[in-house]
């Protein structure tokens, strides 16, 4: 049975006395820092003599080297997760160690001593902090990896509660669990999902609608996005309600006829790369090797001819298109 928890299940109390350092500040470091700061934990930050340095000391932290986290409490290690094993963390035995993605603890990249857990916000950084502002808080998925001290999820918790992570629940899962889902949509939704796209506008165009109006209908009128809002917001059945009978009567009438197109057992066969590690082997030896194939995927499907033809139907559809697009 899946474990839920909310704000009422944290204490920061969990925290007392104990010292926050926060690893890193970008898209999630700055937003954690400073939620936690205002949620009134003590935090350090500890990042490179960069930008990232100089603006957390204009935010008001205390910012020292990378190397001075491991003397802290509790160490939120909030950098991409190929840049965490080269880190040279050290935490101490009494000591927790979070990350905001379960990869690194899944595929067993990262084992430091002491402790260790997952806070994973389902948000991207900036808006880890405009939700912790505005007060409404986030969905966050939490996992404790290792308890060696025995105090692991009650801390855990407290440092979710200090970000807004618990203000709209939070799910429990295993860093391994957390990860492979994450890979799993990456690489096993986005690419049916791009396959059925791309089929679908071949047989509009083999009838003749124009491109600029296929793809505005799939994208680019915010109509699709919207209906998700109101799937997150409202549910399933209650958002039916927005669609006229005849588009509820095609949708669920023509449901189950492509059931015979077997996408389950390429699913399988990927997440079998997923949860045996051989992607994160396969990642690992991309990247140290200066990343060519992905730079030649992305040429080919994310290049600089697609780009140009986004670019010029969004200057002429949108919220981009100007005067002169009108004529």
């Amino acid at each position: 049975m899946t474990d839920f928890f909310y704000e009422k299940d944290a204490d920061l109390a969990a925290l007392a006395d104990q010292q926050v350092a926060v690893v890193g500040y970008g898209n999630q470091g700055r937003p954690w820092a400073l939620n936690l700061r205002d949620s009134g934990l003590p935090v350090s930050v500890h990042v490179r003599a960069d930008e990232t340095r100089e603006q957390a000391i204009a935010d008001g932290f205390d910012a020292g080297d990378i190397a001075d986290a491991s003397s802290a409490d509790v160490i939120c290690v909030l950098i991409p997760d190929d840049s965490i094993p080269s880190l040279g963390l050290a935490p101490r035995p009494e000591a927790l160690t979070i990350v905001a993605s379960g990869y690194t603890l899944a595929f067993d990249r990262f084992t430091p001593d002491g402790d260790l857990a997952m806070v994973a916000p389902r948000m991207l950084g900036p808006e880890v902090r405009r939700c912790y502002e505005e007060g409404v808080g986030f969905i966050t998925a939490v996992g404790v990896h290792r308890d060696a001290t025995g105090t692991a999820e009650a801390r855990m918790l407290a440092v979710a509660k200090g970000i807004g992570g618990l203000r709209q629940g939070a799910i429990a899962m295993t860093p391994h669990q957390e990860a492979v889902l994450d890979l799993a949509v990456e690489q096993l939704l986005s690419p049916v999902l791009t396959h059925v796209n791309t089929n679908f506008v071949l047989v509009m165009l083999e009838l003749g609608i124009p491109l600029e109006a296929i793809t505005t209908e799939l994208f680019y009128s915010g109509e699709v996005e919207r209906n998700y809002r109101l799937l997150r917001e409202e549910g399933f059945v209650a958002q039916l309600e927005h669609h006229s009978p005849a588009s509820q009567y095609g949708q669920l009438s023509r449901r189950g006829r492509f059931d015979h197109v077997d996408v389950a057992t390429t699913m399988k066969e990927l997440v079998e790369d997923i949860t045996s590690g051989r992607f994160a082997d396969e990642w690992d030896a991309e990247a140290a090797a200066g990343a060519p194939t992905l730079a030649e995927l992305r040429d080919q499907h994310a290049g600089e001819l697609i780009k140009a033809v986004e670019d010029d139907l969004r200057a002429k559809l949108g919220p981009d298109a100007g005067p002169a697009a009108g004529g």
